[in-house]
C-alpha cells in the first residue's frame, strides 16, 4: 500500500544527532541510472507522537520556522521515498512536502539562501519546520543545532535538479534584502522559540504605517524595498539669520554706457544697476562706514578717483 511504502524516517533531530522516530520502511532502490525526480510522492496522511501530518502538492509554499540538522547517524539508511541518505548531499525533510521537491532554504540571520532537494520525512519535533542534511547546513552556514529559516517551494532548472541528485551543491541563491528578513523575522516572533535556540533571530523595527491624508500625493508611500531607508531631511528648529541690510556703499561712478559700466564693476568687484540713463556701479552694502572706506581705498586705488562713500537709505 502506499502508506506502507511511504514510511518515515524521523529526522526529529537536534545539532545533527537523531531525536527519535519511525525508520523507512522497504521501499524500491533507486534505479541503476541512479537518483530520479520521479515519480513523485506524495502520500497519505500519518500520525507519529500523537499528532497527525498530512502531505499536500502545494506549489507556492512558504513559510517560516526553525531548521535543525541531521547527519552520519542515518548515513547509508534509506530515506522516506527510497534513496540512500548521504550526509555531505544537500537534501532535506520535511513533514508534509511532496517527495521529492526543491525548496530554497534561507537564513534569517544571515540572508544566505540555497537551493535543497527534499527526500525525506521529517523532522518530527512540533517547533521545527525542516531537517537539513550535513552538507546543506554547512553550506547555508548553519552552526546551532536549531536555527531560524525561511523554506520556500521553487521550481529549478534541469540542470540544477540534476546536479543536486548526484549529491553535488548548487551555487548560492542571491541574498535576501535587508527590508524583506524583516519582514520574515517579523513574521516568526509570534512563534515561540524552540530548545536549542537562546533568542530568536533580531527583529528590525518597522516603520509605522502611512496615515491616510487628503493631502497625499501619488508615490508618498512609495516602500523602499533594498532594505535603505530613505535619509529624513534634518528639521532645524534654529532660525535663519536675517539678512544683513547694510547702510554703506561706495559708489564707484555712473556710466552713460553700460559696457564701460560692467567693465568697471568687474575690476572692484561691484554691481551694475539702471539709474534713469546711467548705469551706476556700487560696491557693498557694508555694515559700517569704517568698512566702505576700505572698499573706497581700493576702488581709487584702480583709478576711479571719482568714487565716494553714501549712505545707503
Amino acid at each position: 500500500m502506499a502508506g506502507a511504502m511511504l514510511m518515515l524516517a524521523g529526522c526529529g533531530t537536534f545539532g545533527g544527532k537523531r531525536e527519535g522516530g519511525p525508520t523507512a520502511g522497504a521501499t524500491p532502490a533507486p534505479t541503476a541510472n541512479g537518483v530520479s525526480d520521479t515519480p513523485v510522492k506524495v502520500g497519505d496522511p500519518y500520525t507519529v507522537g500523537g499528532t497527525t501530518y498530512t502531505p499536500a502538492d502545494v506549489a507556492d509554499y512558504d513559510d517560516v520556522g526553525y531548521a535543525s540538522w541531521y547527519g552520519e547517524e542515518l548515513a547509508g539508511r534509506p530515506t522516506a521515498n527510497g534513496e540512500i541518505f548521504d550526509p555531505a548531499g544537500v537534501s532535506a525533510a520535511h513533514k508534509t512536502l511532496p517527495l521529492p521537491s526543491y525548496v530554497e532554504v534561507t537564513a534569517l540571520d544571515t540572508g544566505r539562501t540555497i537551493l535543497v532537494r527534499v527526500n525525506d520525512r521529517g523532522p518530527m519535533v512540533g517547533d521545527r519546520l525542516i531537517d537539513l542534511s550535513r552538507g546543506a547546513a554547512e553550506q547555508l552556514g548553519l552552526n546551532a543545532g536549531v536555527s531560524a529559516v525561511r523554506v520556500r517551494r521553487t521550481n529549478p532548472p534541469a540542470a540544477e535538479r540534476l546536479q543536486l541528485r548526484s549529491g553535488r551543491p548548487v551555487p548560492e541563491r542571491i541574498a535576501t534584502p535587508a527590508s524583506l528578513l524583516s519582514i520574515l523575522q517579523t513574521k516568526l516572533k509570534a512563534m515561540p522559540v524552540p530548545k536549542g535556540l537562546a533568542t530568536a533571530p533580531p527583529v528590525e523595527e518597522q516603520p509605522a504605517a502611512p496615515i491616510a491624508s487628503g493631502k497625499a500625493k501619488p508615490g508618498d508611500d512609495r516602500l523602499v524595498v533594498d532594505g535603505a531607508k530613505p535619509a529624513a531631511k534634518p528639521v532645524s528648529t534654529a532660525k535663519p539669520p536675517p539678512t544683513a541690510i547694510g547702510k554703506f556703499v561706495v559708489q564707484v561712478g555712473a556710466f552713460s554706457s553700460e559696457a564701460r559700466a560692467n567693465a568697471a564693476a568687474k575690476s572692484v568687484g561691484g554691481t551694475v544697476s539702471k539709474a534713469g540713463n546711467l548705469w551706476r556701479v556700487r560696491i557693498g552694502p557694508f555694515d559700517s562706514d569704517a568698512a566702505a572706506r576700505g572698499a573706497l581705498g581700493a576702488a581709487k586705488a584702480k583709478g576711479f578717483r571719482d568714487a565716494v562713500v553714501q549712505r545707503d537709505r
